[in-house]
């Protein structure tokens, strides 16, 4: 009875998520969603207090650059196949249902946060979410990633693309899942929301999945440069209005992903990646000037002056730069997140707590959130991130001289 799959326990067929009252455990039995009155399985310090916490909302409050008694710490990826927890829904329901069920996505944002007391939750999804919305299908194929039948690499195709006009009718899931979110963590910590940015959500529809040389994309700039510029203000337009969705659902901080940042050159990130994300970030911060907007390029830190004035309240650096030295080139006004690197996190626990308390001591206190300088590894061990969030809330702030 034990191997029974939620499914068949349940009287559904695979194709269908679990309801929200009975969800599926690492060891194949039925539990409790987290919102009920059901006391965990596996008790942790770092597990919130059922009557809030006074950090609650440290990371927000970070993020406006406000002084805080100690670094808050998230990690991207945190939701993620290294957590036996979420191999449990990974292995039976395919990737766009678990990200687009709110049951289940509301389940797996929560884990990493109920399980090591992380001071976020962000929002388990995809930055190719919102890709069907504009007119470019995708599906993720298991062990493969996220394939494009059509990639975009016409004018006319550009011209067929769809505005993101009504998100609650184009991506009805959304609101459901950030408004839960928001309900089952206000008073307790900080809810991110998150998108791609323009240039990455053009360059995967243009390659039609990951491609090591961004070759197709590459041959537009050369090509057909008007192509690709008539893409990215589309991109941008409908970027800056999904974040802005996320945040009227219940989202009090977004980032910015430029995953494919590591792509570009300094001049080509300056023409098609910098100013459209840029227009994008500032309508969000127009519309929304309350919530920060956190800007993170995947191999950015190749141009970092670059980013310097860029249209978001903080940049999130990658792990091939020196905390201390960024923060010196970038100012000590602009606000960092960042930045160990993630293969740190498969040593040993005092190699990981003298990593974060090197990154931490470096970044300074003030205008820091502490995060790795790129996803967790799917290989990481799951007290490896309890480690570093014990490390991290063990400095108190402002550092001593």
């Amino acid at each position: 009875m034990l191997a029974l799959s939620a499914s068949s326990c349940l009287g559904l067929t695979p194709s269908q998520p679990p309801p929200r009252a009975a969800l599926l455990r690492s060891d194949g039995l039925l539990r409790a969603h987290p919102s009920a009155q059901v006391a965990p399985a596996v008790a942790t310090s770092a597990t919130p207090a059922a009557g809030g916490n006074a950090d609650h909302d440290i990371l927000l409050r970070a993020a406006r650059g406000e002084q805080t008694t100690r670094t808050p710490v998230w990690l991207m990826r945190q939701a993620g196949r290294y957590m036996a927890d979420f191999r449990a829904f990974s292995d039976k329901y395919p990737f766009r249902m678990r990200s687009e069920t709110p049951d289940i996505a509301v389940e797996l944002s929560l884990q990493p946060w109920k399980t090591f007391g992380v001071d976020g939750v962000i929002m388990f999804s995809d930055i190719l979410t919102p890709l069907p919305a504009l007119g470019v299908e995708f599906d993720v194929v298991k062990g493969t990633g996220p394939i494009i039948s059509e990639p975009l690499r016409t004018m006319e195709q550009v011209r067929k693309l769809t505005p993101l006009e009504d998100p609650d009718t184009k991506v009805p899931f959304l609101r459901e899942i950030l408004s839960t979110l928001r309900k089952e963590t206000e008073g307790q910590t900080t809810l991110l929301g998150f998108v791609g940015s323009p240039f990455t959500l053009v360059a995967y529809a243009v390659e039609g999945k990951a491609n090591r040389h961004c070759i197709s994309t590459k041959k537009m700039m050369q090509e057909s440069p008007e192509t690709l510029h008539a893409a990215l203000n589309h991109f941008a337009d409908a970027i800056g209005e999904y974040a802005c969705h996320q945040i009227e659902s219940g989202a009090q901080v977004v980032q910015f992903f430029e995953s494919w940042a590591h792509h570009l050159g300094p001049t080509q990130f300056e023409t098609y990646a910098k100013p459209y994300a840029n227009r994008a970030m500032q309508y969000v911060r127009d519309r929304h000037p309350e919530v920060p907007v956190v800007y993170y390029a995947n191999g950015g830190s190749a141009w970092l002056a670059e980013q310097k004035d860029m249209s978001c309240d903080m940049i999130s650096l990658d792990w091939q730069c020196d905390m201390a030295k960024a923060r010196a080139l970038l100012g000590q006004e602009r606000l960092v997140q960042g930045n160990i690197d993630p293969t740190v996190l498969l040593g040993g626990q005092e190699q990981i707590r003298a990593a974060v308390h090197d990154c931490i001591r470096k970044g300074g206190g003030k205008g820091h959130i502490f995060n790795l300088g790129h996803g967790v590894l799917q290989q990481t061990p799951e007290e490896s991130i309890q480690y570093v969030v014990d490390a991290a809330k063990e400095i108190s702030l402002p550092l001593d001289a």
